[in-house]
This record gives structure tokens, C-alpha cells and sequence, in this order.
């Protein structure tokens, strides 16, 4: 007796029944056991298709979102390493990275665990990567990126209703830690979303966690998230991960952070070098939950590639920041750049001097491929780009700095603000 088996709208297979020691045909109730053992055969199959199906669609899904190359940037080495779950919790989750270069040569790293497995974990964890590289563009603090990002999560909460939070898919619960590395004052700044502190490794290789204070996981509302910093030594390793690294079946806590700390001390040349040790020293089986890890070493700017001075409150101030300009650009032997610059640091300059308050500071960065003009004052009025009318006598500035530069912008500090013009150098300067 031959029964077709079918899964999904079409035929998988056949199910070929015989007698061996019975040479009577088959009835009726044989023929209704048959389609019954087939009918469960095909539930089985169709379903473990579906399941792979599905899992192989939310990996697709969640490496997509992750970052597919690392930015060029100057404070930073970095590399990454992401493993997903095993099958037992649902496949992967929302674990991610990013890397993101932000002004005056600093740069952003920023690692998040969403939570919940599967396509809506995913999901989420898009929305909240973009969400803070939208927030990073802006140069807020970390803790009032965190703060931002809090809210965002609420009203996700609150547009999926009560079954996306039930399912995870809002992101209440997701954790968080943002920082940024300054490689012309080796200060790096953080706040954390209830995730674990990132660990550092002197040159030395001494090994410390940041006493960074944890803040609440993001979407729980209400509750501040605080800014912590200090001082690094050119290179120092960082060492950023989600917890499912720590979360070691068979290994309690103690043994996994002694593993992890005696791994790091590990001098070695290549950072990949050293996400292989971990994860090789941390895992003995498929990881319980998905695991983000993000290693970077430490650059600093030497001191000859910065320059800055005070420029008094006053129109004269701007002629006196023309010759600075240009003399230091000759001492970097960047006189091709000498044109444009002046027009920048002309135009911020006086935007400063009208528009702002003193103290008025002009900084130059020299970082081999780029010149970054950057204009201080404690005033925290922004500049505004717009399109001056014909008879208009001011308005024009801004644009001209936009036109000549390849970036613009504004940082905002406790005490004020800053903005900053980035341009690209030629190969000959």
C-alpha cells in the first residue's frame, strides 16, 4: 500500500506499507491508520521546515541590521564577533554593535541586548540601532542619548499595546551601554542601560572593570542614567559584550569574569586575535543566548597634529585668527588648504563674536586626512543654515561653509558650544 504524504500545499514524500507474513490485502481501517501515521508525519516535517525556515529568516534579518563593514575613523581599532543562539530559546535575538564616528576625531561605540528571541527581537533591534545613530549625529551626552533612547522605547511600548509588550516587541527591558572615546584628550565617557560594565586592559595588562553606575534597563521611564569618565592610556584594550558571554552554563559568575579577565591580560598583536581567545575561553558549546562582543584599542592624537588658542571678544579677533590659521597650516605643510580655511574659520569666527559669548576658543585638528576648523563660545544659541534673499547683507556664511566643507555641525557642552567644519585634504598636502 502506497500513501502520498503532503506538507505545505504539495506532496513530500511516500509512505510504501507491506505484509510480510499476512497475505490478506489491506482494508478499510488499514487504509485509515495509514493516512492517520501519514497525516502526523506530515505535521512533523512541515513543521520542522517552518521552524528552519523561520530561524534562517531571522538570522538573515538580524545580521543585515548588524553593521556590515566598520567606518574608517582615527580614535579606534576595533573589532567585533556575533554569535547567535542555539535553537533551544528560539533562535537568535537582539544583541547588536555599531561604531559610529562623530566630531572633532571622536567616535561613538555603543553595544545593546534586546529582549526576547526571533523575528520581533530582531525587529526591535533595528529601531533602536537607528534610533541611536539618529541620536549620536546630534552629539548628545550618553546619558541624555540614554535618556532619549528610554522614551522611545516607551512610546514603542505603547504603540504595540499590551500583546507586543507580552511578546517582548516594544523593547522594555532592552540594555544598553554608550561611550565615546576622545583620542585628542584620551577621556572616554559612558552610561550604561542596566549592562554590564565594559572591562578595560592597561598596557600593562591590568585588568579592571568601569565603576560606570548601571541605570535602569530602557523603557521603565522615570529614572535618570548617569554620564561616566575617565582618562585612558594610548592603548588600552575595551572590552564591550552582551551577557549571554558571562552566562555560561555549568561555569557560575566568579569563574566566568576569572576566564574572561586572565584571557584579556593576553598580550597580542591583532584584535581579532583576542575576540577569538575570549570567545574559544568562554564558550564550550552553542551559547544559551546570543552573544555580542566588541574589542578596541586606543589611539591618541599627538599633541603637534592640535592646535589651539583664546581669541578675544572682539571684531579685530577674526583677522588675528586668520593668521593663526594660516601659520599653522604652514607648519603642517598644508598651505593648499590655506583658502578654504580661512573662509571657515572667517565665517565661524564672527558667528561667534555677533551671535555668542566669551570665552572664544579656535582649535585645529590635523588628523592626516582630514582638517577639522572647530569655535568654542559659551553661548548655546545654535547657528542655522538657511538661503539669504537677494538684498539680504548676512546669511550667506554658513552656506559658503557648507559649500567649501565636506561636514558641518554643532556639539553642545554643559558650558556651551561648538562648531566644527570638517575637509578633506588632497593627496599633495
Amino acid at each position: 500500500m502506497m500513501v502520498p504524504i503532503a506538507a505545505g500545499g504539495g506532496p513530500i514524500g511516500v509512505l510504501l506499507l507491506g505484509r510480510h507474513q499476512r497475505p490478506q490485502p489491506f482494508d478499510a481501517d488499514d487504509m485509515w491508520l495509514a493516512e492517520q501515521l501519514t497525516f502526523q508525519a506530515a505535521e512533523t516535517i512541515g513543521s520542522t521546515r517552518r521552524r528552519a525556515r523561520d530561524h534562517t529568516t531571522t538570522v538573515t534579518l538580524q545580521r543585515s541590521l548588524l553593521p556590515q563593514t566598520l567606518p574608517d575613523q582615527q580614535a579606534l581599532d576595533v573589532a567585533t564577533r556575533y554569535l547567535p543562539a542555539g535553537d533551544r530559546l528560539g533562535g537568535v535575538g537582539g544583541d547588536w554593535f555599531d561604531v559610529i564616528p562623530l566630531s572633532g576625531t571622536r567616535v561613538a561605540v555603543v553595544v545593546g541586548d534586546v529582549v526576547g528571541h526571533g523575528m520581533r527581537a530582531s525587529a526591535t533591534m533595528g529601531r533602536l540601532r537607528t534610533a541611536v545613530r539618529t541620536l549620536a549625529d546630534v552629539d548628545l551626552p550618553p546619558d541624555e542619548l540614554l535618556t532619549h533612547l528610554d522614551d522611545l522605547v516607551l512610546h514603542l511600548s505603547a504603540d504595540e499595546g499590551p500583546a507586543g509588550v507580552a511578546e517582548g516587541g516594544a523593547g522594555i527591558g532592552t540594555t544598553c551601554l554608550y561611550a565615546v572615546y576622545d583620542p585628542t584628550s584620551q577621556r572616554l565617557s559612558l552610561a550604561r542601560a542596566g549592562h554590564p560594565p565594559p572591562a578595560v586592559v592597561a598596557p600593562g595588562g591590568a585588568v579592571r572593570f568601569l565603576d560606570a553606575p548601571p541605570g535602569p534597563p530602557l523603557g521603565l521611564g522615570g529614572l535618570p542614567f548617569e554620564t561616566y569618565e575617565t582618562e585612558l592610556a594610548e592603548g588600552s584594550l575595551i572590552a564591550l559584550y552582551t551577557d549571554g558571554l558571562l552566562e555560561i552554563r555549568d561555569h557560575d559568575i566568579d569563574d566566568a569574569l576569572d576566564r574572561l579577565f586572565s584571557t584579556l591580560a593576553r598580550p597580542a598583536d591583532e584584535l581579532d586575535t583576542v575576540c577569538d581567545r575570549v570567545l574559544t575561553s568562554m564558550l564550550t558549546h552553542r551559547p544559551d543566548d546570543d552573544i555580542a562582543l566588541l574589542i578596541a584599542r586606543t589611539r591618541a592624537l599627538e599633541a603637534d597634529r592640535i592646535a589651539t588658542c583664546e581669541l578675544d571678544c572682539a571684531p579685530t579677533a577674526v583677522a588675528q585668527a586668520r593668521h593663526l590659521a594660516t601659520g599653522q597650516l604652514h607648519a603642517w605643510h598644508l598651505d593648499e588648504a590655506a583658502f578654504v580655511t580661512e573662509l571657515v574659520v572667517s565665517e565661524l569666527v564672527t558667528n561667534a563674536i555677533r551671535y555668542g559669548r566669551p570665552p572664544i576658543h579656535l582649535r585645529l585638528i590635523h588628523t592626516g586626512h582630514t582638517l577639522i576648523c572647530e569655535v568654542f563660545d559659551s553661548s548655546n544659541t545654535s547657528p542655522h543654515l538657511r538661503r539669504a534673499r537677494l538684498f539680504d547683507e548676512g546669511g550667506r556664511g554658513l552656506l559658503l561653509v557648507g559649500q567649501l566643507t565636506q561636514r558641518w555641525g554643532t556639539r553642545h557642552t554643559a558650558i556651551g558650544k561648538t562648531v566644527w567644519a570638517e575637509q578633506f585634504l588632497t593627496a599633495s598636502g
